[in-house]
C-alpha cells in the first residue's frame, strides 16, 4: 500500500508571492519523491532488474552510513 503524502504550501508561508509558492510546492514534491514513485510504479520492471537495483541501493546506503560513522568518530 502506498503511503499518503500531503504536500501543501500557503501564501502566508511565502509572503504572498505566487512564484515562490509554486517553487516551494515543486521542491516539497521532489523531496517526498511523489513524481518519481508514480513513474516507478507505472512501468514494469523485471524481478531480476529490481533485485539488482535493490542491491545497488543497499550498497549506497551502507557506504553513506559508513561515511557518517567515520565522520562522527573523527569529531569525537
Amino acid at each position: 500500500m502506498a503511503k499518503t503524502v500531503n504536500v501543501s504550501v500557503s501564501l502566508d508561508e511565502v509572503g504572498g508571492n505566487f512564484t515562490r509558492l509554486v517553487k516551494r510546492f515543486i521542491k516539497k514534491c521532489k523531496k517526498e519523491r511523489i513524481v518519481e514513485e508514480y513513474v516507478e510504479k507505472s512501468r514494469y520492471t523485471k524481478p531480476s532488474v529490481q533485485r539488482r537495483l535493490d542491491k545497488e541501493k543497499a550498497r549506497r546506503n551502507a557506504k553513506k552510513a559508513e561515511r557518517e560513522r567515520e565522520k562522527r568518530m573523527n569529531r569525537g
